[in-house]
């Protein structure tokens, strides 16, 4: 019995290596690829806080709410899709301050699609007397389909390497037989208020006139890299 098993491992194995042996063997070249790509971000989000105590007429949240609304409408955004409420546990925040006095706050988050609405939203608002608007986040909307673009076009870049690297050898490049995605990624910026990455112009002059101007800012493009490690036959 010891024998048979014995036998069996032998003809299991020698395929095996056999086919081990034929890959190892067989020449190749290795290549390596990069492509990258600037893009606007068209998916901006921005925070509003709606706060009674910061406004000098010392209007309600309800007013302030209002107010923002109106200012949205004007601009023909589409709230049903935009805007939604941060503070999913209750409508409206409260907070006591010493005493009886309440003070009562509620948070959105806004999206929209250019910079050009950023500026007219936060100067709109600003002129209602609500000035607690940040940028939280920008990005790019058709990200993934980018990235597979960029990925196939890295692959297509080894090739064309590869292949001017054979040809002084008088040879020619095979089938791929290893790919691998090195890197593939987007450099987005996670903003947070008034940060790197965002120019913002006539915003000095909100507290003297209440933003007569709309505001104009502009936003550091994306960066998208697509990086591949390719090996092919050569022939």
């Amino acid at each position: 019995m010891k024998k048979v098993i014995l036998i069996l491992l032998v003809f299991i194995t020698m395929p095996t290596f056999a086919q081990n042996k034929n890959f190892i063997d067989q020449p190749f070249l290795e290549t390596i690829a990069e492509i990258d790509t600037l893009v606007t971000p068209d998916k901006i989000r921005l925070v509003i806080l709606l706060n009674e105590e910061d406004n000098r007429n010392r209007k309600s949240t309800e007013e302030l709410e209002v107010s923002m609304l109106r200012v949205l409408n004007s601009l023909k955004i589409d709230l049903e899709k935009s805007l939604s409420v941060l503070d999913y546990s209750s409508d409206f925040k409260k907070y006591f301050l010493g005493g009886q006095k309440v003070l009562k706050t509620k948070m959105y988050s806004l999206i929209v699609n250019d910079a050009e609405t950023v500026g007219k939203v936060m100067a709109g608002l600003e002129r209602e007397e609500i000035s607690n608007v940040s940028i939280n986040k920008t990005e790019y909307s058709k990200s993934d389909l980018l990235l597979l673009d960029l990925k196939t076009k890295a692959i297509s870049k080894a090739k064309q390497n590869a292949k001017k690297m054979v040809e002084p050898l008088d040879q020619i490049v095979g089938k791929a037989i290893y790919i691998s995605d090195l890197e593939s990624e987007s450099i987005k910026s996670q903003l947070h208020g008034k940060v790197a990455g965002v120019q913002i112009r006539g915003y000095s002059s909100i507290y003297g006139n209440r933003a007569k101007e709309d505001i104009i800012i502009d936003f550091e493009k994306m960066k998208f890299v697509a990086k591949v490690k390719v090996k092919f036959i050569i022939e």
